[in-house]
């Protein structure tokens, strides 16, 4: 099991940066939100995961991994029949047969992304289909644990900053003066507003 890693260090400084985020933490203290960090495998869950349950994303995430390891060789030696037959629709199954041959023709090389940028990699990921950037973002924190990543495209998140904030609403421009706030430990911010709109 890998757990997202933070300490006191983080903490201490959002605590200073921010007095409502501070009851926030003060009130839950610290957070175990495992993480994958196997990215390819990380990215084809997430894919499998979109518009359904999570108790029907594990079914089919076990049947792919029962079939394939969730590796990218073997998924992409799968037909697109193969992975549907998982439990997904076509279109997902098409997705995930198109990062598989991404990874192993080395157009997406999944190994070189943590050397990128988190930029970079929202970009290179993007690319894929059936690939957004609240799913690159969501990889970001939970595969490769980036320290700083604030996501405007999760509901949750701008909820739970509504909420905490006492705003109706949330135009871009304030979200980003929060997310600037609490840079450069925004996803350590971001595990504290998931938990307050639970």
């Amino acid at each position: 099991m890998f757990y997202f890693k933070y300490s006191d260090k983080e903490i201490d400084y959002l605590r200073k940066k921010d007095k409502k985020l501070s009851a926030v933490i003060d009130r839950i203290g610290m957070i175990k939100r495992e993480v994958n960090p196997d990215l390819f495998g990380a990215l084809v869950e997430s894919v499998v995961g979109q518009q359904i349950s999570g108790k029907a994303a594990a079914t089919v995430r076990n049947r792919l991994y029962d079939l394939s390891k969730l590796d990218a060789v073997k998924l992409h030696a799968m037909t697109v029949e193969e992975i549907q037959a998982c439990g997904v629709s076509m279109r997902k199954a098409g997705y995930i047969k198109g990062i598989a041959e991404a990874a192993v023709s080395k157009t997406v090389d999944f190994d070189m992304l943590k050397e990128m940028t988190d930029r970079e990699i929202i970009e290179v990921l993007t690319k894929l289909k059936g690939v957004g950037v609240w799913t690159a973002e969501m990889l970001l924190i939970f595969s490769l644990m980036r320290p700083d990543v604030v996501s405007y495209g999760d509901l949750a998140i701008r909820r739970a900053m509504m909420e905490l904030y006492g705003h109706k609403e949330l135009p871009k421009e304030r979200f980003l003066r929060y997310a600037k706030r609490y840079s450069p430990y925004g996803s350590v911010a971001s595990l504290y507003l998931w938990e307050l709109s639970h």
